[in-house]
């Protein structure tokens, strides 16, 4: 880009404030994450240790490849402990900010809801809710595209998966009224 090329600046005016507090730091983060890790690689490598880690006559017992890779993933989460730990950068470094926090939750939540409603529902109903939701309440689009596209969309993914392909997915009372 030359320098008497203009240069194109948008502003966004949904994007979170830059004076919003801190939630997180990025030390705190790392550090609850580094632990996660850990134990998640505790209880695979238990199970796979349980299930078989060791070789027999005819090779390797079930859990031998995944024990081992348990092992890297709890090797390196202790490195990343202990680096978050005796590290020299700033605690203070923020992770994340309440603003953004709040626009990540506003994805998160409802996609959880997807998923729990998915179980009582089934999917159709529970992706035309997401989609029709989200257009709705975070695009701001009008309620009539939302639920166009909702709708559009939810059949097209019925016709392909249940119709075309036979792929059998979860279902709810609505299609069980239709006889799926």
């Amino acid at each position: 880009m030359s320098q008497t090329d203009p240069e194109i600046v948008v502003d966004d005016p949904t994007a979170p404030e830059d004076d919003s507090p801190a939630v997180a730091s990025t030390r705190a983060v790392e550090i609850i994450v580094c632990l996660l890790l850990l134990a998640l690689a505790a209880i695979l490598g238990y199970d796979n240790w349980r299930t078989g880690a060791s070789w027999d006559s005819t090779g390797p017992e079930p859990g031998y490849f995944p024990f081992y890779l348990s092992i890297i993933l709890g090797g390196g989460s202790l490195y990343g402990l202990v680096s978050a730990l005796v590290g020299r950068h700033a605690a203070s470094e923020t992770f994340v900010t309440r603003a953004q926090a709040r626009r990540v939750l506003a994805v998160f939540v409802p996609t959880l809801l997807f998923c729990l409603v998915t179980q009582f529902l089934g999917l159709y109903v529970a992706s035309f809710l997401l989609i029709a939701g989200f257009m709705r309440l975070i695009g701001k689009i009008a309620l009539w595209k939302s639920l166009l596209t909702a709708f559009l969309f939810t059949a097209i993914m019925f016709a392909t998966f249940d119709i075309a392909f036979d792929v059998i997915m979860p279902k709810g009372p609505l299609e069980a009224a239709f006889g799926y």
